[in-house]
């Protein structure tokens, strides 16, 4: 088996930077070939073979985190073991790969050259949004990298996810940004069904990370190319699918 990769990913010095298709594993329908996700009803084997043969390919670990939508950030070692509670993940040591599943959702990758400092966000709209006091999981991750000087020469790259022209959301989502972001109402298009509007998932990532410091942003621009709902044959899709497999995004820091 020989997995297949997203071609666009940004060609970082001292980082190795990937994202994994639906193709090139061991599972079978529905969530062939190349599922990562061992929450998803996929034969257990399968799911254990796909993560062994992306570690080969790597030459990595990529650290697996039971991911629940919230915004707790991990920081990772050599030797954390998989299925740790969080959204969010950053390591400065080498060997481990910071990872997050996804199948509709936005991965998001950091990586600090100075600090030698990655990292990792499991984005869906209820992380983005988060809490009013709070914030949400890239506020969480802001202060994670801030602790540690990383913040001001950030590069970020944000991955595949559920595009502009598929992502069909309530009204309560759409109050959840705006009532803390005016700006956040550009992301939303209403559609003549009432109540309902098209999310901009990619955009609103965007909007919150324009407000950092000298960050580089890059990757997903919101175009169809980028969307897992209108890319069957490349990416998983929940909202498309329903019973269906995880694709990965990382990165991992070369020693």
């Amino acid at each position: 088996m020989k997995p297949e990769f997203f071609h666009y990913i940004p060609a970082w010095s001292g980082v190795k930077v990937f994202c994994s298709t639906r193709s090139g594993g061991f599972s079978l329908s529905p969530y062939d070939s190349f599922n990562l996700g061992d929450h998803v009803g996929d034969d257990a084997q399968a799911v254990f073979n796909n993560r062994q043969l992306l570690t080969l390919e790597l030459r990595q670990r990529p650290v697996f985190m039971r991911q629940v939508h919230g915004s707790v950030v991990a920081q990772l070692h050599h030797d954390t073991p998989d299925g740790q509670q969080a959204d969010a993940c950053f390591t400065q040591e080498a060997g481990v790969a910071c990872t997050v599943m996804v199948a509709d959702c936005l991965p998001i990758l950091f990586y600090s050259a100075r600090k030698k400092m990655i990292a990792a966000v499991h984005a869906g709209w209820r992380g983005l949004a988060g809490e009013p006091e709070r914030g949400g999981v890239l506020e969480a991750m802001r202060r994670a990298l801030l602790s540690r000087g990383a913040l001001e020469d950030v590069k970020v790259w944000l991955g595949p996810c559920i595009g502009p022209r598929a992502f069909e959301v309530g009204q309560e989502v759409r109050e959840a940004f705006v009532v803390n972001d005016a700006l956040a109402a550009s992301a939303f298009k209403s559609l003549s069904t009432k109540g309902k509007h098209l999310c901009d998932l990619a955009l609103l990532a965007r909007q919150q990370l324009a407000a950092w410091p000298g960050v580089q942003i890059e990757g997903n621009d919101s175009t169809p190319s980028w969307c897992t709902y209108e890319n069957p044959g490349v990416f998983f899709s929940h909202r498309r699918d329903g019973v269906t497999g995880r694709f990965a995004a990382g990165i991992a820091l070369l020693g």
